[in-house]
């Protein structure tokens, strides 16, 4: 679930293993690149950790941030 602190989104995924985190954060790429919302996040083996904020709107949380967040829900349910 999406927590919003400090004017950002922020989720913490955790997958099995490292080849199936970079799997979701190439997804998450493609995603963002679309939309052209790139998201703050980090990878350490399993876990990925994302953070969303609109830059241009004074860094806080815009309706850009939760669509891309419902987005990338999205890709955890195929």
């Amino acid at each position: 679930m999406w927590k919003e602190e400090n004017n950002k989104l922020y989720r913490k995924f955790v997958f099995n293993n490292f080849n199936e985190a970079f799997s979701f954060m190439t997804s998450v790429a493609l995603l963002a690149e679309k939309m052209d919302h790139h998201p703050t996040w980090s990878n350490t083996w399993n876990t990925v950790e994302i953070w969303l904020s609109t830059h241009d709107a004074g860094n806080r949380v815009t309706e850009k941030d939760k669509t891309l967040a419902q987005q990338i829900d999205s890709l955890l349910a195929v």
